[in-house]
């Protein structure tokens, strides 16, 4: 059976996730107010932002950057996309 939550992008009666998916206090955040559905847009959003500034997810400058882009994804102003950003 799946969890009720009210997501912070999507809204009342939305599915929550299995599990935190982020270590710490973000994590457990995330878990009780973003949804499967709005998780998922944040991965495709996370994926286009290492591609576009060339990340390299072992950095700790990269992580950071990303960390804060989530945290403003989700709970924030939003995450922009690089200006650059052609999609296909």
């Amino acid at each position: 059976m799946s969890r009720k939550i009210t997501c912070v992008l999507l809204g009342p009666d939305s599915e929550g996730l299995d599990r935190p998916p982020y270590p710490g206090p973000i994590g457990q955040r995330i878990y009780e107010s973003v949804s499967k559905v709005a998780w998922q847009r944040w991965l495709k959003h996370q994926t286009m932002l290492i591609n576009e500034y060339k990340l390299s997810t072992i950095e700790p400058k990269a992580r950071k950057y990303l960390e804060d882009e989530m945290q403003k994804f989700f709970f924030g102003e939003g995450s922009a996309k690089p200006a650059e950003f052609k999609p296909k």
